[in-house]
C-alpha cells in the first residue's frame, strides 16, 4: 500500500540526503532542495525543512533519517543525544569518515584515526582542516605526513566488491559495517590506549547506526558519539577525511592508468561519459570493476554507449 510520511530535518540533514540520493535525482519541482526517485519511494526535500516520502518504501525509506513526529528544526543546537561534552575538541579521540559514496566511478574508502590531544598543535601545524577548504594537492601533501603521524585503519571497497555486497547492503548498512570495522580494528591495535571518546562523521540516526550495528560482528558499542560535519568538531575526523580522500584519489589515478583516459569523481555527466567508453571496451563485466552498478549512471551509460 502506497504511504505519505513527512519529516521535518535541519540543513545538515537535508544535505546528507542529497548526498546519499545523488544517483537518482530528477528534476526540482518548485521550493524543494531536490527530488529523488528510488524503487518503492520517492522522496521530495522542501526549502521549508518538510522532506516527504511517497511509495510503498515510504516508511521503511524514512526511518533511517528520524521518525514521522519529528519537530521542526529551531535556532536551539541538536538535542541531547547529538551535543558533545564540554572541552570534547581537546579530547583524545578516535574518528570515521567516508568517501567515494556519491561517486559512480571509484571505490568507498573507510577511515579510521587516533589522534591524542597532545597532537592536536602539530595536526593544526600540518594544516589537517576540512577536506572540503582543501585542494586535492594539499589533501594528497598532508595525508603523506598524517600517515606517519597518526595511528589509522581504512578499509576500501572496491567497486567489484561493492556491487558483490550492495544487493544485501543498503547505503546506510555498509557504511554502518565499515565504519564500525575500521574502528574495531584500530581500537584492537591501540589497546591497551583507550580514547576519550569515538566520533563518527553523522550520515544516518543514531537509532538507525545502533540498528544496523546489531547485524555486525565485532561491534564497537560504547562511547559512541556522532556529528554531521564531524571534522568541524574534532581533528581526528579531519585526518580521517583527509586520508581517505587522497587514497580515493590514487584509486581514480590507478583507474585511469589502466584504462588510458580520465576516470571522474561523482556521478555527473564526466562520469555517463567515461562509463559508456568502458561499456564499448568490455561490456558491463569490465565496467562492474569501476563502477557501482546499482546507480542510475549505468544506464545512462548503457544508452550512450550503445545509442
Amino acid at each position: 500500500m502506497s504511504q505519505s510520511i513527512t519529516l521535518v530535518c535541519p540543513p545538515d540533514t537535508i544535505e546528507k540526503m542529497k548526498h546519499q540520493y545523488q544517483s537518482s535525482l530528477g528534476k526540482t519541482p518548485p521550493y524543494a532542495v531536490f527530488s529523488a526517485k528510488l524503487p518503492g519511494v520517492t522522496i521530495t526535500a522542501y526549502q521549508s525543512g518538510k522532506v516527504l516520502f511517497q511509495g510503498i518504501k515510504a516508511e521503511s525509506e524514512s526511518q533511517q533519517w528520524g521518525a514521522a513526529t519529528s519537530k521542526p528544526a529551531s535556532n536551539k543546537k541538536n538535542n541531547s543525544e547529538n551535543q558533545l561534552p564540554k572541552g570534547f575538541s581537546n579530547w583524545s579521540v578516535v574518528g570515521s569518515d567516508e568517501v567515494g559514496n556519491g561517486s559512480y566511478l571509484g571505490p568507498v574508502v573507510v577511515c579510521a584515526t587516533y589522534v591524542e590531544k597532545k597532537q592536536i598543535p602539530l595536526l593544526t601545524e600540518l594544516g589537517v582542516k576540512d577536506s572540503k577548504m582543501l585542494t586535492d594537492t594539499m589533501i594528497r601533501q598532508i595525508a603523506k605526513d598524517l600517515i606517519h603521524v597518526v595511528p589509522y585503519k581504512q578499509l576500501i571497497v572496491t567497486p567489484n566488491k561493492y556491487n558483490e555486497i550492495q544487493p544485501r547492503y543498503n547505503v546506510n548498512r555498509m557504511k554502518v559495517a565499515l565504519h564500525n570495522q575500521a574502528i574495531y580494528l584500530l581500537l584492537q591495535e591501540l589497546a591497551p590506549i583507550q580514547p576519550d571518546g569515538i566520533l563518527i562523521d553523522q550520515f544516518t540516526t543514531e537509532k538507525s547506526y545502533r540498528s544496523y550495528l546489531k547485524q555486525e560482528p565485532n561491534q564497537v558499542t560504547d562511547n559512541l558519539y556522532f556529528k554531521t560535519k564531524g571534522e568541524q568538531y574534532h581533528l581526528s575526523v579531519a585526518a580521517a577525511s583527509i586520508i581517505c580522500r587522497a587514497t580515493f584519489l590514487d584509486e581514480l589515478d590507478k583507474a585511469t592508468k589502466e584504462l588510458g583516459f580520465t576516470i571522474p569523481s561523482g556521478a555527473g555527466t564526466k562520469s555517463d561519459q567515461a562509463a559508456a567508453k568502458i561499456l564499448k571496451r568490455g561490456g558491463i563485466e569490465l565496467l562492474n570493476n569501476y563502477a557501482k552498478l546499482h546507480f542510475a549512471n549505468t544506464e545512462k551509460a548503457k544508452k550512450i554507449a550503445f545509442r
